[in-house]
């Protein structure tokens, strides 16, 4: 405890009585940050201050001593209300076009050309500040299915991954708020499972659902229903991913602000811990011993390069492209990559960066006659009315991240007329694991170039409803260009090169304009975009090639797996093969991408981990 003694003495001439007074002191913010250039030794020191790294690192801070290495400083600094209120942060800064991009934020990554994106070449947004791609996601909070994770318990030979045992770790990091229906319309109530949530755990992460809901969701939902898409009252987070339903968001109910590891677990370290913080700084080099054992990690802050020692081990939590470049970089991967660039192999490991699973999202948009987010670019006086009200009251459509989502099993629609090989091909997944995400777009995403952009500007209000595909069977790999970390990775996501994933996206385009067929007393006139002449199955194919774009769900290039699997990176402690003392936490590590947003399940994944970690 952060306290001082005051002794007050009281003498007499026969006797001196000390009185003892405990003084609570304020948190010294200051001593919760590393002091760059300084050679240090901690117990445990984790790379990347993002979704996983910050919540392990803040779990393991209770009991050791632990160092967060992240290259990106406070969103809520370097880019203000941009990345804190919900309906602006979902739509700056995560446009395809590779310009579309906030340095202090984010990374600024750009894919290879796509064969199966029209060879274009795509801005990737990934979270470079503290928070990680939580402060950068849509905020949605939702599980994934049931037989899912069993299938993750199966592949990699573990049963504490099947649902049953997940479930309590799923639940240990939010603290679910329930929504105020006084500030809601009565036709946007929420339906939920009250026991997929446990307050009682005293998880840190606030889980909520907006002060308002936009009107184009309300007309969504009924033409959901219409097409054999129904309300799903479990809400997503109990394991069936069916149906539509108002998803819950990393949302503060107070503050109507979005909420990420760092404003609920690092905050939570940063008051009860002793946690060091190095931020802006990048980590350059895991450092082994002759045994082969992870010792520290080399890093550099602004020019100035120093060493951070860890006693016990070294977590890597730099996601999905960053933790394979930096175990490459070190000398573990496949050997031809590290030979190529001069790089000692310690762990021949040919899986790192390889198995990179993801889901891409395409759709047609609509004039309607509700408000929607078009409102604001067209009229100053509504953007205005709408600042204000949010400023003053915590109200409005601002507050609105994502509203209403939705998902599909196509394949057991039968109107969907696929080949034999498609079937065959997605009779792999679970039965419960949907290829289909509908996500409602409270505006014109166009051709997903440039968000803030993309309206016509023309006076009419815009509805998007894209379809996402959650059952993708391309895989695509991350590589390294050099040596150093300072050069970007090499990003090959390569989207829609397996023949059934396109299948599936012409089927999920044709099912989302029949959604717009049954939302006709909103629409206006005929589908704006691409437009009906749109037609056929080519046309259709050639349309979503040129405007695809990725949900940010990159997963798999570190794959989990037991040590017989020659992909497998990490075993299912999150151990890297080959090496001792080193672990690698984050969605990198999932041994495929499991259906549905993987915020929910990255978590989940640190907190299993770090448990385990505490238990030793």
């Amino acid at each position: 405890m952060k306290s001082v003694q005051c002794i007050l003495a009281f003498a007499s001439l026969a006797l001196s009585v000390p009185i003892l007074t405990e003084v609570q002191l304020p948190t010294l913010l200051g001593n919760s940050f590393g002091v760059p250039g300084v050679n240090t030794t901690y117990d445990y020191v984790v790379v990347g201050g993002g979704t996983a790294g910050l919540t392990i690192a803040a779990r393991l801070a209770q009991n050791n001593s632990v160092a967060v290495v992240e290259a990106g400083g406070f969103y809520q600094i370097d880019n203000g209300n941009g990345s804190t209120i919900p309906a602006l942060c979902v739509t700056q800064y995560v446009g395809a076009d590779p310009s579309d991009t906030q340095p202090l934020i984010d990374w600024g990554f750009v894919t290879t050309p796509q064969a199966g994106a029209a060879n274009r070449s795509l801005h990737y947004a990934r979270g470079k500040t503290l928070g990680g791609s939580s402060a950068r996601n849509y905020l949605a909070y939702h599980r994934p299915t049931v037989e899912s994770m069993d299938r993750w318990a199966t592949e990699v030979g573990d049963d504490s991954y099947g649902w049953d045992n997940v479930l309590p770790f799923y639940k240990k990091s939010p603290h679910l708020t329930l929504l105020n229906t006084d500030l809601r319309p009565s036709n946007s109530s929420v339906q939920y499972d009250p026991t997929a949530f446990d307050n009682s755990a005293g998880g840190p992460l606030q889980v909520s659902w907006p002060n308002y809901a936009d009107a184009i969701n309300t007309w969504a939902e009924l033409g959901l229903g219409a097409v054999g898409v129904p309300p799903n009252p479990e809400n997503f987070n109990s394991g069936n991913l069916t149906g539509s339903a108002w998803n819950p968001s990393t949302l503060n109910a107070d503050s109507q602000e979005r909420e990420t590891s760092q404003t609920s677990f690092l905050a939570q370290a940063i008051r009860q811990t002793d946690i060091k913080v190095y931020k802006q700084s990048l980590a350059k080099q895991i450092i082994f011993d002759s045994s082969k054992t992870a010792t520290g990690v080399r890093i550099d802050t602004m020019g100035q390069e120093y060493t951070l020692t860890a006693t016990k081990e070294v977590v890597l939590s730099a996601g999905v492209f960053q933790s394979p470049q930096l175990l490459m970089v070190s000398g573990v991967g496949p050997r031809a990559t590290l030979e190529q660039f001069n790089i000692p192999v310690l762990s021949d490991l040919p899986g790192v960066g390889q198995n990179m699973w993801d889901h891409i999202k395409f759709g047609p948009a609509y004039r309607v006659n509700v408000l929607t987010s078009s409102e604001s670019l067209n009229n100053p006086v509504y953007a205005e009315l709408t600042a204000q009200e949010y400023l003053q009251n915590r109200t409005g459509p601002l507050t609105v991240p994502p509203g209403m989502i939705a998902w599909e099993k196509l394949s057991s629609n039968p109107a969907v007329n696929w080949s034999r090989s498609t079937l065959d091909a997605l009779a792999e997944f679970p039965f419960d694991w949907p290829e289909m995400e509908y996500l409602i777009e409270n505006g014109f995403a166009g051709d997903n170039q440039n968000y803030m952009m993309a309206d016509p500007k023309d006076g009419y209000n815009y509805a998007t409803v894209s379809a996402a595909l959650v059952a993708p069977l391309s895989r695509g790999n991350v590589s390294i260009e050099s040596s150093d970390m300072a050069d970007a990775p090499i990003i090959n996501p390569n989207w829609l090169t397996h023949p059934a994933d396109i299948d599936v996206a012409v089927a999920a385009f044709k099912r989302v304009r029949q959604v717009f067929e049954n939302m006709s007393n909103v629409t206006i006139g005929e589908e704006y975009y691409p437009g009906l002449n749109v037609s056929t199955d080519a046309e259709i194919t050639q349309f979503i090639r040129q405007t695809v774009i990725q949900l940010y769900h990159a997963a798999g290039t570190c794959k989990m797996g037991p040590k017989n699997d020659s992909m497998a990176v990490v075993d299912t402690e999150s151990r890297v093969y080959g090496v001792q003392s080193l672990r690698v936490v984050d969605a990198s590590a999932f041994p495929f991408l499991p259906p549905g947003h993987p915020q929910s399940t990255v978590y989940m994944l640190a907190e299993k981990i770090t448990e385990n970690m505490n238990r030793r």
